[in-house]
């Protein structure tokens, strides 16, 4: 699996998602085993560059290559110049962003809402391209089925994107319209792969390692990108390589290791973040890895009451002590006896 030059460790990535995918986040799921990821969406407007938020969201210190910067804008100049700042600042890839599905983005007519408009779209990614060429940088971009059900035009743009020098092409199987409501459908994403020569990564509701294969087969996609599953479970990442190359499943992770890696990941997290901001940004990260254990919405409430952050670590080595005194590992999703044992646990 290559983007430009770089060569891939598998074809298992993580999706850029806005107060998510930051550098501790990203480091966490490749330690898991996702072959790249890229990072949340900066914005184009220079003014805002440095800011506290955006330098944040650019920081990349550490974090193995290749890095990728995924870019938000809606003016043709100002993409390329941001591109150009990130390329400046350590970006090898950059990323477009004409996928995400937020208002607050898409009432600025930026991610999503490009899509409405073919040529300003075009301009777009191939004014960045240009910015990016005189660098070796590759551009890819991530957009959607199209802007609704009756104007999905991902096959369209795909070509254009091809045309002017994009790289490789991520298509979420939803359009804006449906934000993240229904079910993600791959025909599109199929007809996207069949219509172009660079790569293309398929993405929305791969949410285990038999979809992930599914979803491989159906659309004849390069690779698959994984989002809101990987929240709160990081080990996805190695199970879908696992299945991908063996065809069995992996046991489901020891509760100690779990603990481990959300411990691991708080401290990265509260050493980018600092103490005020960083305690609270971790209390959605611990809700999504306790959201399904037993004791779980008790101990979030308990959590999200606590102000400072070596209280907020001691209290999740508690919870993983004592569920680690119960039970070894976490349920395999599917299997009705562990699933049972789980849920008595639970009423303890």
């Amino acid at each position: 699996m290559h983007i430009g030059p770089y060569i891939l460790a598998n074809n298992v990535f993580v999706a850029p998602m806005a107060g998510v995918t930051d550098r501790p986040f990203r480091q966490l799921c490749r330690s898991f085993g996702a072959g790249y990821a890229v990072s949340e969406m900066v914005t184009s407007r220079r003014e805002l560059w440095n800011t506290l938020k955006t330098s944040r969201r650019a920081d990349h210190e550490g974090e193995p290559g290749p890095v990728a910067v995924q870019i938000a804008g809606t003016d043709a100049q100002m993409m390329a110049e941001a591109a150009a700042y990130n390329v400046d600042r350590g970006a090898q890839i950059i990323d477009i962003n004409m996928g995400c599905p937020a208002k607050k983005v898409c009432n600025k007519w930026a991610g999503s809402a490009l899509m409405q408009d073919e040529p300003l779209a075009v301009a777009i990614a191939q004014a960045v391209v240009r910015a990016c060429e005189p660098h070796g940088v590759p551009v890819t971009l991530k957009m959607r089925t199209g802007w609704s059900r009756e104007n999905r035009n991902a096959l369209v743009l795909a070509r254009a994107f091809e045309d002017i020098g994009i790289r490789l092409l991520t298509v979420h199987g939803r359009t804006r319209e449906q934000g993240y409501r229904g079910e993600a459908e791959y025909e599109t994403v199929a007809a996207v792969k069949a219509a172009v020569r660079i790569p293309v990564v398929a993405n929305g509701d791969i949410r285990s390692p038999r979809r992930a294969r599914e979803v491989l087969a159906a659309t004849g996609a390069d690779a698959v990108m994984i989002g809101r599953a990987a929240q709160g479970r990081p080990w996805i990442f190695r199970e879908i390589v696992h299945f991908l190359a063996t065809g069995t499943e992996l046991a489901a992770p020891l509760v100690a290791e779990v603990q481990r890696a959300l411990v691991e990941h708080l401290q990265d997290h509260y050493g980018l973040y600092g103490e005020f901001t960083g305690v609270r940004s971790a209390r959605k990260h611990i809700g999504w890895y306790v959201r399904s254990l037993p004791g779980g919405e008790a101990f979030r409430a308990e959590m999200n009451a606590i102000e400072d952050s070596a209280g907020q670590l001691a209290a999740v080595v508690r919870f993983f002590d004592a569920l680690g005194a119960r039970m070894d590992r976490l349920p395999v999703a599917g299997d009705a006896r562990q699933e049972e044992e789980f849920a008595e646990i639970a009423h303890e």
